[in-house]
């Protein structure tokens, strides 16, 4: 039986900004059963719909960041080097056509085309976001949980890490005209940190699909770490036994370690990170304290109980 898909959502029947904020819960997004992908072979490795994960608020009742801001300050060298550049440059970044490969330590590899992976259930996550240096924001991501994508490839035992890549092509992506970076972009999590639920696969914010500048049209969250683990225009997965050497890691080992869980206890070399402000606040805003874990703590610190984490930063 063929599966229908909703229709696209005109831009006229998107809630307005001001409206969301002042709403007083999330609403679910709608999504359809099953993905279907007998196309390319994986129809019962991603069909089905998962249960529904934890709804989670920001820390400190801190409103969302506005719009213009989220999608105007972005760092994505793909796209040029200064935080506007991207939002400027948007336009190069075509996402069609788009696919996924999975590969690695699973038993069902494959590639996906973006438009099943579009039909997984969705949901809204209001997010603290850590960007850089002493930059933070809050983000209304619109994704489903990365855990529920993974798992339908079966990964093995030896899967210990996942490692992801961004698309390169100079065209669609002229930052990579320049050696400004080892491209593509390249991230990775350990198993534990990816199957965690406050884990996301970013598709949209505020209610309205991913834009190019913010990392369209798969974006990885992961809300306790810095802004640069969240790896944008994702184009492979790839289960590893070993630990991936993540770009920024692979460039400066001394100022980006693997990791990047938000510690103030542990500054940058050129910064400190023990405070910080919301974007839009102004430079003379008073900054407040930087939260332990972006203030995921009781989530996820039990992931490293025991590690060394000014070793393992």
């Amino acid at each position: 039986m063929p599966i229908r898909l909703p229709p696209r959502i005109p831009p006229s029947a998107i809630t307005d900004e001001k409206v969301w904020r002042n709403r007083r819960r999330l609403l679910k997004a709608a999504g359809a059963a099953g993905l279907g992908l007998g196309a390319v072979g994986l129809a019962s490795a991603l069909s089905g719909r998962p249960e529904a994960g934890p709804q989670r608020s920001v820390a400190g009742g801190l409103e969302p960041t506005p719009w213009k801001y989220v999608t105007r300050y972005n760092n994505f060298y793909e796209l040029g080097t200064s935080k506007q550049d991207p939002a400027e440059n948007a336009h190069y970044l075509k996402t069609r056509p788009w696919s996924l490969e999975v590969s690695g330590a699973c038993e069902r590899p494959g590639v996906v085309d973006i438009e099943e992976i579009l039909r997984i259930p969705t949901e809204e996550r209001i997010y603290r976001f850590r960007c850089v240096e002493a930059w933070a924001m809050v983000v209304p991501w619109e994704g489903f949980e990365l855990r529920r994508l993974l798992s339908r490839f079966r990964p093995t035992s030896k899967a210990k890490y996942v490692e992801f890549r961004t698309l390169y092509d100079p065209e669609r992506m002229p930052g990579q005209k320049r050696d400004i970076l080892p491209w593509p972009y390249v991230e990775g999590l350990r198993m534990d940190e990816a199957m965690h639920p406050l884990t996301l696969i970013a598709t949209g914010l505020y209610g309205k699909p991913l834009p190019a500048q913010n990392g369209a049209p798969l974006r990885l969250v992961v809300p306790w770490k810095y802004g640069f683990k969240s790896i944008k225009s994702i184009v492979s997965i790839r289960f590893t036994e070993n630990q991936p050497l993540n770009t920024w890691r692979r460039l400066a080992p001394d100022e980006y370690g693997f990791y990047a869980n938000v510690n103030p206890e542990v500054d940058h070399p050129r910064w400190s990170q023990k405070r910080e402000r919301m974007l839009g606040e102004g430079l003379f805003a008073e900054k407040r304290p930087t939260l332990p874990f972006n203030g995921y703590g009781d989530e996820v610190a039990h992931l490293y109980r025991g590690m060394d984490l000014r070793k393992y930063f």
